[in-house]
């Protein structure tokens, strides 16, 4: 349960405006993603239009009140009113994600001290209740029956966007809600780019295919990367592909709660290196996922986080060669009290189709 009069006392101020979708879902319970809320020690409002209002009431957590707007009644107006009853001189907003002309919106129009409080409003997200870790086991599950399903029907001749379109077909016919973000289907050449959008390309023999997908299931996201060879793979093509093995599975083995973030990415871009590719591999081994695909903390070459049982991340290393090929594996993992645990299930030894 949130403790919101923690939250506040430890931004110091009287009460916080809600306005990231996330944040809305996560405090709330409001799915619609389209409002704001007011939080103070008096008053927990939610505030949207007439198209929300009847599901705001009934998933919004005990306590909170679902105010409407518009018929020249407006948010601004609304908020006033607790400003003035609550007596709240400070508000809290969320800098990190509210947009320049809301801030200007409310700023201009409240009439109280506006005060940014960065990530106070994230950090108690990044550790999972036992609730959310079935959630996200569930969405990491039909990204696993979607790439048993895939596996199935790749061939020579089929196009990224295929690829693409099948896992999506796929993980909505087994369950999700939606995608947490774009598939990325990339075959050949195009796998070095760690990013690829799908394309008309068609799969060759020969081509490594990584794929990189993951789904909504009520609400929360998972996030899987396998890379499968088309035919048979060369030697250098095996060669790189267990050296990322290596350093994912040793991200496995080595990683325990009281590491900093960045020391986790280090077990990876270390072994890497060793093998003489750590100028292929670009970017962080990890985020952490929850409502929204791309949480706090991250494993990088930055993040002193402190790593904590129960929050969910990805362990995610590549080598990516360009104009030739690249590879990545991906799992979603959970800490636990004296480790971690991956959530995904699918193979990850190398698989020649």
């Amino acid at each position: 349960m949130v403790d919101y009069t923690e939250i506040l006392t430890n931004v110091d101020v009287d009460a916080v405006l809600i306005t990231d979708p996330y944040n809305l879902r996560y405090y709330t319970g409001f799915r619609g993603g389209e409002g704001v809320a007011l939080i103070s020690k008096g008053s927990k409002i939610l505030i949207t239009d007439s198209r929300y209002t009847e599901a705001a009431g009934k998933e919004c957590y005990e306590g909170f009140k679902v105010r409407q707007f518009g018929n020249g009644i407006s948010t601004i107006s609304i908020i006033k009113e607790y400003i003035s009853s609550d007596g709240i001189n400070t508000l809290g907003f969320e800098d990190m994600s509210i947009s320049y002309s809301d801030y200007q919106k409310f700023s201009g129009g409240l009439g109280c001290e506006m005060k940014p409080i960065k990530d106070a409003l994230l950090i108690p997200r990044q550790i999972k209740s036992p609730e959310e870790i079935e959630l996200l086991r569930e969405a990491e599950y039909i990204g696993d029956m979607a790439f048993d399903d895939i596996l199935s029907i790749l061939k020579p001749g089929m196009t990224e966007l295929e690829v693409a379109a099948e896992i999506e077909y796929s993980m909505k016919r087994h369950g999700a809600e939606g995608l947490s973000f774009d598939t990325i289907a990339a075959s050949g050449v195009n796998s070095s780019m760690p990013h690829a959008i799908p394309s008309t390309k068609k799969l060759e023999n020969g081509d490594f295919l990584t794929m990189d997908f993951g789904c909504i299931y009520k609400g929360y996201c998972s996030d899987m990367t396998r890379t499968v060879c088309i035919g048979k793979a060369s030697d250098e093509q095996k060669e790189i592909y267990n050296i990322v093995l290596s350093a994912q599975l040793s991200v496995l083995e080595n990683l325990k709660p009281g590491m900093m973030c960045k020391d986790v990415d280090r077990i990876a871009r270390d072994y890497i290196n060793a093998q003489g590719y750590g100028d292929y591999f670009g970017h962080g081994l990890g985020h952490g996922v929850g409502l929204y695909i791309h949480e706090s903390p991250a494993f990088n070459t930055r993040d002193t986080s402190i790593v904590k049982p129960g929050m969910i991340e990805t362990d995610e290393p590549g080598i990516y060669l360009p104009g030739k090929f690249g590879v990545r594996i991906e799992d979603m993992i959970l800490i636990t009290e004296d480790g971690c645990e991956p959530l995904a299930r699918s193979p990850k030894e190398l698989i020649e189709l």
